[in-house]
C-alpha cells in the first residue's frame, strides 16, 4: 500500500520538475480605444527547450502579461521539435531557414565559439542546448518570423545516422576517414 503511494508521490514529483527551460523572446502591448477610454492587452512569444535537443515556440494574448506568458509557454511545450546535436553542442552541417521575408544562415562552429547570434536566434539556440554556432539574420527583423526561419532551417538538419539509413549504408561509409582528410588536403598543396 505504501509502495503505491510513494510509486504516485514520485510521478507527481516528475511532473513539477522543471524539465523544460524557457525565455521570453518579446512582449508586445496592443490597444484597443473604446467608448470610455482604451483596452490594454498583451501579446508574449516565448521558446522552449530542455537543451538536449528539443525546442520550439509559442504565442499568446491576454489582457495580463502573466496569462499571456503563461498561454505562450503551453503552446510551444505542444509545438516542440527534435534536432540531432554534433557531440550535443553544435549543428551537423550549414543551413539556410525561410519564412515569409525573414532568412536565416546557421553554421557550426568550431569548440569554444559560442553563439554567436541575434536576440529571438539566440533564444532558440540556447534552448535547444547548441553552444558553438554561428548564425545571421538577413531579412525580416521580426521576432516571430526570425524564430520561424529559425526552426525551418533546424528541422531541414539530418545526422549522419539519418543520411545512413535513407541510403541503406553504415554511417563509417558516409563520414569522411579522418586518415584520408590530412592526405587530401597535402596533396592539393604540392600540386598548387
Amino acid at each position: 500500500m505504501a509502495r503505491e503511494d510513494n510509486r504516485g508521490g514520485n510521478r507527481r514529483d516528475r511532473e513539477e520538475a522543471p524539465e523544460f527551460a524557457d525565455r521570453l523572446v518579446a512582449i508586445n502591448r496592443v490597444s484597443k480605444t473604446v467608448k470610455g477610454g482604451k483596452r490594454f492587452g498583451f501579446a508574449a512569444l516565448v521558446v522552449v527547450g530542455d537543451q538536449k535537443g528539443r525546442v520550439g515556440f509559442g504565442k499568446g494574448k491576454a489582457k495580463e502579461v502573466p496569462e499571456a506568458i503563461r498561454k505562450a509557454t503551453e503552446q510551444a511545450k505542444r509545438q516542440m521539435i527534435r534536432v540531432p546535436l554534433r557531440e550535443g553542442r553544435t549543428l551537423h552541417h550549414d543551413m539556410e531557414g525561410r519564412h515569409g521575408a525573414g532568412r536565416v544562415v546557421m553554421r557550426t562552429a568550431p569548440h569554444g565559439t559560442g553563439i554567436i547570434a541575434g536576440g529571438p536566434m539566440r533564444a532558440v539556440f540556447e534552448m535547444l542546448g547548441i553552444h558553438d554556432v554561428v548564425a545571421k539574420s538577413i531579412g525580416s527583423q521580426n521576432p516571430y518570423n526570425m524564430i520561424r526561419a529559425t526552426l525551418n532551417g533546424l528541422q531541414k538538419e539530418s545526422s549522419p545516422r539519418q543520411v545512413a539509413q535513407r541510403r541503406g549504408k553504415k554511417v563509417a561509409d558516409i563520414l569522411p576517414k579522418r586518415d584520408d582528410a590530412p592526405a587530401e588536403s597535402s596533396q592539393v598543396a604540392e600540386e598548387a
